[in-house]
């Protein structure tokens, strides 16, 4: 299901450490940070955006391709300017209750 979740779904079933993300997009001075979900978060990631972008002065980009871990970067951003990646993953197996 694909329909738009928000943050406070997403808060109710993972921990995705954002007061984290926030602190080390504001550490790196980031500008422009590209996000990452795997299949199973991507319905929240307009939610987490939207927090993101309320908490820092970066500018967000959502990759929609596939995201399998740490070792799948995104290719042909060369001439990009971003900043920061970051990748979030979950494990169903183990819900935030």
């Amino acid at each position: 299901n694909f329909m738009q979740k928000t943050i406070q779904d997403l808060e109710k079933k993972y921990d995705l450490e954002l007061n984290r993300v926030i602190s080390l997009i504001k550490k790196e001075k980031a500008k422009l940070v590209l996000l990452q979900f795997p299949d199973g978060l991507k319905p929240y990631a307009t939610a987490v955006v939207d927090y993101l972008e309320e908490k820092t002065n970066a500018e967000f980009l959502i990759w929609l391709e596939s995201c399998f871990g740490a070792c799948d970067l995104p290719i042909g951003l060369e001439k990009t300017k971003i900043d920061l990646i970051i990748q979030f993953g979950h494990n169903s197996m183990m819900p935030k209750y």
